[in-house]
Formats: C-alpha cells, structure tokens, sequence
C-alpha cells in the first residue's frame, strides 16, 4: 500500500507568540493531540526566523517564550500533518533550516548543530510532501523563490544549515572528540570528489563559532546536544578561538567569502588564503585547509618572489610550502586532503603530506559516500578505470539517477545542455586545456572582441572571460570553463571536452598525451617525463568529470579516443523528427526514403540500395517519394545562408548531369580541410575549364560555401584533387 501526500499538510494561520495566544494556539488540532509537528517562528520586520520540530509543541514553545532571543520573534505557524511521524518531522525542521537560510527572506536564529539526515520508511514520499509545504509558504509570502532557483545559488550550495548524511556527521563526532582531546594537533579528512568535504569544512566553521551563551538546552533533540557538549569543551579548551579557512584557489575562496558574509555569526574575514596566515600577531588555534591538494610550492607560480619572502620568515628554503606556513602558523590543523585531484606541478607534492598521514598522533579519517554525483560511487569508480583503462568490464555505464552520453557531433551536444540549462540552469561546458587562451582580458593590449578560442564542428566559443566565480557569470553559457574555473563547484550538467592533447593508442590499449598541444604553461613546464604529466591530464579529467550532479556530456575531439569512449558509455541518439519504419513495413521509394548517417557512411553510398544497411524514414507529408532521394542531416554554419546548422536536409543521389550552380553533398577523403573533417561536405558546385598559355585545357572544381560568417574559404580543386571526388547528392530540400 503507498501513500498519497495530495494536500494533506496543513500550514496554519500565525498565531500571536505570546504567552497570552499560548491558550489558542494549544487548541490547535496537531498541537492539542501531540502529534509530531514543525513550526515555523518569524518577525518579518526584523526578519528573524527559527524553525523546529516536536512531539510536545506546547511545552516547547513555552520554552522558547523564556529565550531571550526567541522573544524577538512574534508570530507562529505549525506544519501539520496526518502522515508526519518523529522521522519525517526532523527531516522536514532541516529542509527548511537549509531552505531558508539560503532563500535570504530571513536570518535563521537556528544553530547548524544536530542537522542530519535520517533515513527512514518511504522517505522520498516525504520528500514530495516537503515540495508542497514550500508551495505552501511561497503562496502566503512567507518565502518568494523556488526551491530550484534555492538549490542553484552558491549559498545553498555552500551553506553550513546543510544535513550531514551519516558518514559526515560521524566524522564531525570524531573531528570533535579530535580537537578537544589533546592525542593530535592535526586531522586529516580524505575523500573523492563529491563526498562533502566542503560542506563539512563550512559546517564546522558555524559549528565551533557557535555563541553557546544564547542556547537553551531544553530546546534540543539528542543530536544538537551531543555535539554542544564538544562545543562546550572546545570553548574551554580555546577561548575566543581564532579560527580560519584556508582556500587556495582564488576563484572557490571568492565564493565562500560571499557565502560567509551572509551567514549570521560567520565573517567573509574568516576565509583567508595561505598567505593571510602571516597576518595574524598571535597563531590561530585552528585553521580549516579545503582542497589541501592544491596548496602550493615554490615551482610554476608567478608570485615567486612574494613565495620566496614568506619561507624566509619562517627560515626556509626554496622547499618550503604552504603547508609548512599553515603548519607554523597555527596550533591545530584539519586538511580536506584528496591525493586524486592535484592537478598541477606548483601543487604541493604528495610527499609533503607523507609525514603528516604516517604520524601516529594524526588522526585520519575518510569520506566515502557520495554527495554530489547523482551516479554515487559506482559512477566515480567508473570514471576512475575508464581514464585509467583499467575496466574489466566493457558492458556500457548505465545508471537510472545519471544522464552520461558521449556525443559524436558537438552541436548536438551544445543542444542538448541548452535544453538541460532551460530546464535546470547551472549547465556548463568545460574542456581540457588544449587551445590557446587567445581572448583572455589579461592581455595587452586587449585582442579584438571578436577573437575566438575554439572551434567545434563549426561552433565557435571563447574561453571563460572571467577567472572570478565564472560559473555564476552572466556569460558562462556560452562559453567555456577549464580546470581552474570549476574544481571545487557543484554543476547540475557537465558537458565535458576531451581536447586535442588526449588521446586513445589502440595498438598499446592506454591513453597517450602530446604536450606540444597542452597550452597551461604552468601545468607543464619543468616536467619532463610524459607520463607525469599524463598523470595530472588524467587527474584533470576525472575532476571534472565529477562536477555534474544530475549528468555529464561527452566530446572527445580525436576520433581515435572518441571511439575508444563509445566501448564505454552509451552514445546520444537525437530524437529525428521522422518516424522511423519497421522492416516489414518498408516499401523503399514507395512509402519510405533512407535517413543516412553520413559520418558513418564511407563507402555506402553508391549502395543505398542495399536496403538492410539503411535506416528507413516515413517521408514528410509534403514530399512526394522519388527513387533516389535520401535524408541526412547537415551540421556546421557554412551553407547557413540556405541550410541552418543541424538541418535535416533532401537530396536526390546525382544522376552525373550538370552540376553547375547547384548544392551538392560531396565525398573525399583527399582533401585536408575543415569542412572535410568527416569526408563529407555540402558546398555550392562549380567546374571550370581554363587554357594555359601552352594551350592545353584543364578543368578545375570550386566549392563555395554560402554563408555569412566569416572563415569559411572557397575550396578550390585541380585535376590531381578530383581524383578521389565523388558527388554524392544533389540537395532538394530543407526539411
């Protein structure tokens, strides 16, 4: 038997929170029977909230009227429902802590101790209920924005209200007991991309921030205790403790300190980089390393001499590192620490962290259930062995929760993200560093506007414009991210570009780099064995490839690894806007004309006869069938002045008349040129004769293309070109 939430939840009135309304709102039905409830204490002229959850409302309420801080708020509403029970109402008081901590209407006066996610019986039913408890309060104006548009902001993503799944909140249990015994002075927190490991570093900067004065403690569940007791200890064991976050990369500690100023009790002066360590008169008592793997030593930086000041205040040497400043510079450390992702020379080495992860006094812990990726653990683990060739299983990646497609035409792909950005937003491309940075605002003087970085199959984009927060840029679409832009950032799509360093030895079965075609100077100078930088190109790949919560988009520009892909992970079908016709419902040139793959098409053409090698069409209603005709789609901008890219076009097989004047799809593997990327080609015909001042005539074949962009040329061929030259269709129509 399932259950239906169909309005069934109920949102009261506000009730007046006095002790004078106490009477009426104790007459309330949830309320009166003790049943488990949520309500909801605001003040919207000071735009003050706090949510909670209980069994006993009017004993807890009466509570919070004898809380200074909660006597600043004056109404109540209760979240009722026949189908709550003790489980679901927790879950729900956290959904809407998160929620509303990020919808901005109100400042919560909640702490973000004791927020876990419970697993419990039908929870995703629950799940719906919440979505209509949301509709609830966006239609009495409590709150005004959806929960998607909640969900893609960089608040909620980085929020510290977040509910800890129970991997997390037992590693914060232990992180606790960590900091307030005196065994170690430094935790190490390991774990994939996408298992929390920001989440839990902002978590942790509220948590031990908390203002323990303000709290009752017969306001709390059995979960915000255990961990005010840690609270209560550390306060002890710090007084007034100085405590920071250490984010190395520019772009993620931008974000987190624009996060950090709208959290009441947190400052954006709390997230510093490692050179802000020094700035401090006395040490920290802890500071809080996110992506420890990307600290930085003293190699392939452009601040050297800055670097080489900081180590000689510590008396060090050129060895001397960020995690040594961090070290000296504090008495207690945590590092968010995965080996897996340091995807650059100037990272600090592994080698570096040996010494602290081999202390016996160091406490370790890992992080592996996965937070991000819809796909879990078994789409990590796929990634892993697809880049390091190592799948022993060729079966393709399939996952119900998880979109992975590879795209064998870039346009279908851009496509289908634009969909899924209209659909969702916060869809991204994002490729290997494998094109000049040629538009970058850096430059002097500034290139031209129009300058582009990288062509796709005929799809032009720049670089992202911004190294700031590029992926909440208004621009960000359209353009695309690289390593530096995303690490570290939540996507709901991404569309991944395997760039024209990487590719597929099918002879050696692995993956093989050219340097000469990876443009991150940075990423590679000094190294000079191959298969180090391998190491960090793969390391970059796998990282962003884990940046889609809900799907990744594959494009793999060299054919020989795009192939090696399609063993792997299952290629996009476009939807044709044909219908496609059974075996025994074909009549060829009767009720049915071929759709070709002229990618895949080498060869065939002069066979379309050969019926069972064709997939077989019903022809639009304004067509009348001839033999002969046949349907393919065209992809790229050169002929857009007739045939719009992506179009699925009419042609008639040519027949050898005249040609003359007339657009034609036309085969040949001797040409190296753009347009010829797959062998085929659609251009306006010309043939010419010319005499030569010996007097011998000799025909030559232009290919114009019809379009108004700029960088498509005329092709031009004589008589050694045309010997491979095949007109293949004379085109019709666009369809």
């Amino acid at each position: 038997m399932s259950l239906s939430f169909e309005l069934s939840v109920e949102v009261s009135e506000k009730y007046d929170f006095t002790k004078e309304s106490l009477s009426r709102i104790e007459q309330n039905t949830w309320v009166k029977n003790q049943w488990p409830l949520v309500y909801f204490i605001q003040n919207d002229s000071l735009k003050l909230a706090y949510v909670g959850e209980s069994t006993n409302a009017a004993s807890r309420i009466k509570n919070h009227l004898a809380n200074p801080e909660r006597r600043k708020l004056d109404k109540i509403s209760i979240i009722g429902s026949d189908k709550f029970n003790k489980s679901a109402t927790l879950d729900i008081e956290s959904s809407l802590i998160q929620y509303l901590s990020s919808e901005g209407t109100y400042a919560l006066q909640n702490g973000n101790y004791g927020l876990i996610n419970h697993k419990y019986y039908q929870q995703d039913l629950y799940k719906n209920l919440f979505k209509e408890i949301w509709n609830k309060l966006v239609e009495q104006r409590v709150v005004t924005k959806s929960l998607s548009e909640i969900e893609n902001s960089e608040l909620f993503k980085y929020s510290p209200y977040k509910s800890l799944n129970e991997d997390q909140y037992n590693s914060v249990l232990e992180i606790l007991e960590g900091l307030t015994s005196s065994k170690s002075s430094k935790i190490v927190i390991s774990g994939s991309a996408g298992t929390g490991k920001t989440i839990l570093a902002t978590y942790l900067m509220k948590l031990l921030t908390t203002d323990i004065e303000s709290i009752r403690l017969d306001e709390l569940n059995d979960e915000e205790l255990r961990e005010i007791n840690y609270i209560v200890k550390f306060k002890k064991k710090f007084p007034n403790a100085k405590i920071g976050l250490v984010v190395a990369m520019t772009s993620l500690r931008e974000s987190l300190e624009s996060v950090f100023k709208k959290i009441p009790g947190l400052k954006s002066s709390m997230v510093i980089n490692p050179s802000d360590t020094f700035k401090s008169i006395e040490k920290y008592d802890l500071l809080i390393v996110d992506e420890a793997h990307r600290l930085r030593q003293y190699k392939n930086i452009s601040w050297m001499g800055a670097f080489k000041k900081n180590n000689e205040k510590l008396g060090l040497d050129n060895n001397g590192t960020e995690l040594d400043w961090i070290i000296a510079n504090s008495k207690n450390q945590i590092f968010f620490y995965d080996t897996a992702q340091s995807v650059k020379p100037s990272d600090v080495d592994a080698s570096n962290f040996t010494k602290i992860l081999k202390d016996e006094n160091t406490l370790l812990l890992e992080l592996k259930s996965q937070m991000r990726v819809k796909g879990g653990n078994n789409y990590i683990q796929f990634v892993h062995d697809l880049l390091n060739v190592s799948r022993s299983n060729p079966v393709k990646y399939q996952e119900e929760n998880y979109d992975l497609f590879l795209f064998e035409n870039f346009g279908d792909l851009h496509s289908e993200l634009l969909k899924k950005e209209n659909q969702f937003g916060l869809c991204r491309m994002i490729a290997g560093y494998s094109w000049p940075w040629l538009s970058s605002p850096k430059q002097t003087p500034l290139p031209d506007p129009s300058v582009t970085d990288i062509d796709l199959d005929g799809l032009k984009f720049k670089w992202n414009s911004t190294d700031k927060d590029w992926i909440n840029s208004p621009k960000a679409f359209d353009e695309i991210g690289c390593i530096h832009t995303t690490q570290g950032y939540d996507l709901n799509y991404a569309a991944v570009i395997f760039g024209k360093e990487i590719n597929y030895n099918r002879g050696k079965n692995c993956i093989e780099i050219d340097p000469s075609k990876y443009f991150d100077l940075n990423g590679k100078k000094g190294i000079s064995d191959p298969e180090i930088l391998k190491e960090y190109i793969i390391n970059i790949y796998k990282t962003i490839m884990y940046r889609g919560i809900k799907g990744t988009f594959i494009y793999a520009y060299n054919k020989e690894l795009r192939e090696y892909l399609s063993q792997h992970i299952q290629t996009f079908r476009k939807e044709i806007p044909f219908r496609i016709l059974r075996n025994e419902e074909v009549k060829p040139y009767v009720n049915s004309i071929p759709l070709v793959d002229i990618s895949a098409a080498a060869g065939k053409f002069s066979n379309l006869q050969v019926h069972s090698e064709l997939t077989w069409v019903e022809p639009p209603f304004n067509i009348a069938v001839q033999n002969g005709y046949f349907i393919c789609k065209v992809v790229g901008e050169s002929m857009n002045k007739i045939i719009p890219n992506g179009s699925y076009c009419l042609f008639k097989q040519d027949d050898g008349g005249s040609r003359n004047g007339k657009i034609v799809l036309v085969e040949s593997t001797n040409i190296h040129d753009s347009e010829f990327g797959s062998g085929y080609t659609v251009k306006e015909y010309h043939s010419t004769k010319n005499v030569s001042e010996e007097e011998w005539s000799h025909e030559s074949i232009i290919l114009k293309p019809l379009t108004d962009q700029d960088g498509h040329n005329e092709i031009v061929l004589q008589e050694d070109d045309m010997i491979d030259l095949r007109v293949v269709g004379i085109f019709v129509m666009v369809l």
